[in-house]
C-alpha cells in the first residue's frame, strides 16, 4: 500500500462504458451490448461486465482497466441497495473524503471503490452529487425504482460520453465506435467538416454536443443527462460554470501564491493515490516540470517516478535539453521516444481509428507515442501538466486580450506591459484595431465572424456545391467577455481545452494508460479565475503566479523560459517526406470522390507546414479523409 493511499484500497475505474435504454426489450439485446464493449477493449483490457434489468429494456456494459486491485470488489456494472446500477469510467480523486462524510450520514460500504462512493452520493444528494466530486468521470446510473437514467460528465471533459437517441432508444458509450458496432449509421457531419477544413475547428462552440457524425452527440462537459424511457423525455442540464468577472481585487501577492501552492499540492496529492507505479509525461516545459516538483516536495512516493518524453533530434524545438534538467534535479529515470515521418504513416490508420475525429497537427501523434512508451515500460498511470496554458494564460495570443483590458481601464501605458513584452521578445503589437475591440467588443465580434466566414467561403480548393450547402454558418466565435479572464474562460470551458483532452483520452486509452491532470482540479481553477489578470500576465511574463510559486523549486532556466514552445514535432519536415505526401495525395483523392474538394487539387503541389501554422490545409485533408473510412 502506498503512503498516498492511506488505509484504503484504491480501486479506480479507468475503463470503457456502454449502455442501451429502450422503451421495451425488442430492438437491442446483450449481443448488441457485447459488440459495443468488445470494441472498447483497449480502454479496459482487464475484464468485462454486463447487466440488464428484469424486463430487458435496460442494458449496461463495462470494460475494466485495473489500476489497483484485481479482485472482483470493483467489478462493474455495480449494483447498490437493490435499486441502482452504475457503469463508470474515470476517477473521483476525493472519494476517501466523501466516503468518510457518507459514513457519518449512516451509509455503509461493501467495497473500497470510488464507484460505490459515487452511487451512494447519488442516493444521498441525488442530482447534486456531481457538485461534490473532484475528478474526471463519465458515469451512468439506472434507478430501477424510478425507472430513469442519470448520467454525468466531469467539469472539463476529461472523460468522454457519446450518445445516440432516435426518439425510442438511447445508446451511449465512451467512444463512438461502440455506437457504430451496435448499428448506428456512420454519416459524416459535413457542416463541421467544412469548418474544420476552413478554420480548423474540431467542435462547435455554439452547440457543444455536436460531433463529426450525424446523429451522434457528446455529452458536454459539466453536464448531466436525464432520461425516462416511459415518456421518452431526454434532458441535458449544465451543473457547473465559472463567472470570469467575479474577481477578488484585494488579494495580495503573498496570499495568492500561498493559496495557489496549497490548492496545487492538494490536487497533486489526490492524484497520487495509487497502488501502481506512477510516471510523468515530461516535456521540459514549466507545466509538467511543476507537477514533478510538487511530487518531489510532497514525498508521498517511495520511488522516483519514471519520466516519458518525445524527442526530435536536430529539430530546433526539441526539448530534450530542458527535460533533462528536471530529470537531473530530481534524479529521475527518463525514457524517450524518437519519432519519424515513416513511423507516423505506419501508425496512421491506428491513430485515426482511436481518435475517431479529425485532429489539427502531428502533435497528437507524438503524444500517442509517449503513452505507448509508458505501456512498454509497464507504467499505467501518468501525471501530466495539461490545462495550465488555458487557465494561466500560457499562450502568446493572450497578451492582446490583457492589453485590451488594460487599455479599456486606462492602465495600459502606465503599466509598461507593452514595453516589457517587447523586451521579452513577444512580437505581437497593440494597434488601432485592438483599441476599437477594447471599446466596442460587439462590433469586433461581428467583424471577426464575418471575416472568417468570408475567408471560409473563398477557400479555393472546395467545390462550389460543398461551400453552398455548408457555409450557412461559420462556427468561429469570440468570448462573451472581452477581458483576459473572459478569453481564458472561453478556452477552458467553451472551446479549446476539451479538444486537447479528447486527444489525451484517446491516445492514452489506446494503450490502456491513465492520465491525471493536477491543473484541472476545479477548486484550483475556480481560485485562478478569481484572480485579477496581473496574476496571469505581469511584467511581460505569462503564467506569472505559477512561475512565482515555482521559482525556488525548479531551475531558473525552466521557470523563467522566455520561449513558449507547444508540444510540437517537426511536422513541416515530415510533410516533405514522400510517404507522407503520398498519403496526403490519397486523402485529397478521397475528398474529391466525396465532392468536398475540386479535382484540380490533385494537380496542386502539397504545402508542408509546421504544427501550429494557420491555414494548414494539407494536414487537414489528411486527417479529414478518415471520416469517410468504412466502419471499423
Amino acid at each position: 500500500m502506498s503512503p498516498a493511499a492511506g488505509n484504503y484500497l484504491d480501486i479506480y475505474s479507468m475503463c470503457g462504458i456502454a449502455g442501451i435504454i429502450q422503451s421495451a426489450a425488442c430492438t437491442f439485446n446483450k449481443e448488441h451490448l457485447k459488440k459495443m464493449t468488445d470494441v472498447l477493449a483497449h480502454r479496459g483490457p482487464d475484464g468485462e461486465g454486463f447487466w440488464q434489468n428484469n424486463t430487458g429494456n435496460v442494458l449496461l456494459g463495462h470494460r475494466r482497466l485495473s489500476i489497483i486491485d484485481l479482485s472482483h470488489a470493483g467489478q462493474q456494472p455495480m449494483a447498490y441497495k437493490n435499486r441502482y446500477t452504475i457503469t463508470h469510467n474515470g476517477e473521483i480523486y476525493n472519494y476517501i473524503e466523501l466516503r468518510e462524510e457518507l459514513l457519518k450520514k449512516g451509509y455503509s460500504f461493501h467495497t473500497q471503490t470510488d464507484t460505490e462512493v459515487i452511487i451512494a452520493a447519488y442516493d444521498y444528494w441525488q442530482d447534486e452529487c456531481v457538485d461534490h466530486f473532484d475528478g474526471m468521470f463519465a458515469f451512468a446510473i439506472w434507478d430501477e425504482e424510478e425507472k430513469h437514467l442519470f448520467a454525468a460528465r466531469d467539469r472539463f471533459g476529461e472523460k468522454p460520453l457519446f450518445y445516440h437517441y432516435d426518439g425510442k432508444q438511447l445508446l451511449f458509450a465512451s467512444e463512438m465506435k461502440a455506437l457504430w458496432a451496435a448499428g448506428v449509421a456512420r454519416v459524416p457531419n459535413q457542416q463541421l467538416l467544412f469548418n474544420f477544413i476552413t478554420i480548423g475547428y474540431t467542435d462547435n462552440p455554439s452547440q457543444p454536443g455536436e460531433t463529426f457524425y450525424e446523429n451522434i452527440y457528446k455529452l458536454p462537459p459539466a453536464t448531466v443527462l436525464k432520461y425516462n424511457p416511459a415518456n421518452k423525455e431526454l434532458l441535458l442540464e449544465k451543473y457547473w460554470d465559472i463567472d470570469p468577472e467575479k474577481i477578488n481585487k484585494k488579494i495580495t501577492d503573498t496570499e495568492a501564491t500561498e493559496q495557489f501552492l496549497q490548492l496545487f499540492n492538494t490536487s497533486v496529492k489526490r492524484r497520487l493515490r495509487s497502488d501502481v507505479t506512477i510516471g510523468t509525461s515530461l516535456s521540459g516545459g514549466l507545466d509538467s516540470s511543476s507537477v514533478m516538483a510538487a511530487i518531489n516536495e510532497l514525498q508521498m512516493l517511495n520511488y522516483k517516478p519514471q519520466a516519458f518524453t518525445a524527442i526530435f533530434p536536430g529539430f530546433e524545438k526539441d526539448e530534450l535539453g530542458f527535460s533533462k534538467q528536471v530529470v537531473d534535479k530530481f534524479s529521475l529515470q527518463q525514457f524517450t521516444t524518437n519519432l519519424s515521418a515513416a513511423e507516423m504513416i505506419k501508425d496512421w490508420e491506428k491513430l485515426s481509428y482511436h481518435q475517431e475525429e479529425p485532429f489539427g497537427s502531428a502533435s497528437i501523434y507524438a503524444q500517442y507515442k509517449v503513452y505507448e512508451l509508458a505501456k512498454q515500460h509497464h507504467v499505467k498511470v501518468l501525471l501530466d501538466g495539461q490545462g495550465a496554458d488555458e487557465t494561466l494564460a500560457g499562450y502568446h495570443k493572450y497578451y492582446k486580450w490583457y492589453w485590451q483590458e488594460l487599455f479599456r481601464n486606462r492602465k495600459l501605458f502606465r503599466s509598461k506591459e507593452l514595453k516589457a513584452a517587447k523586451e521579452m521578445g513577444i512580437p505581437d503589437k497593440f494597434d488601432f484595431k485592438n483599441m476599437i475591440a477594447a471599446y466596442f467588443p460587439s462590433f469586433a465580434t461581428v467583424t471577426l465572424e464575418n471575416q472568417y466566414l468570408l475567408k471560409a467561403i473563398r477557400h479555393e480548393d472546395l467545390t462550389k456545391d460543398f461551400v453552398k450547402q455548408q457555409s450557412k454558418q461559420a462556427y468561429y466565435t469570440t468570448p462573451d467577455h472581452f477581458t483576459l479572464n473572459g478569453v481564458l474562460h472561453f478556452n477552458t470551458c467553451t472551446h479549446g481545452l476539451e479538444e486537447l483532452l479528447r486527444y489525451a483520452d484517446r491516445n492514452s486509452m489506446a494503450h490502456g494508460r491513465e492520465v491525471r491532470l493536477p491543473f484541472l482540479s476545479h477548486e484550483l481553477v475556480e481560485f485562478i479565475f478569481s484572480l485579477p489578470g496581473n496574476f496571469k500576465i505581469r511584467n511581460g511574463w505569462s503564467k506569472w503566479i505559477l512561475r512565482e510559486t515555482m521559482k525556488s523549486k525548479l531551475p531558473d532556466s525552466i521557470v523563467w523560459r522566455k520561449d513558449k514552445v507547444g508540444f510540437e514535432p517537426p511536422q513541416k519536415s515530415w510533410m516533405e517526406n514522400k510517404q507522407v505526401q503520398d498519403a496526403v495525395h490519397e486523402a485529397r483523392k478521397k475528398l474529391v470522390d466525396e465532392k468536398v474538394l475540386k479535382p484540380e487539387i490533385l494537380q496542386k503541389k502539397i504545402v508542408p507546414m509546421a504544427s501550429h501554422e494557420a491555414d494548414n490545409f494539407d494536414w487537414r485533408y489528411l486527417s479529414a479523409a478518415a471520416l469517410f473510412a468504412p466502419n471499423p
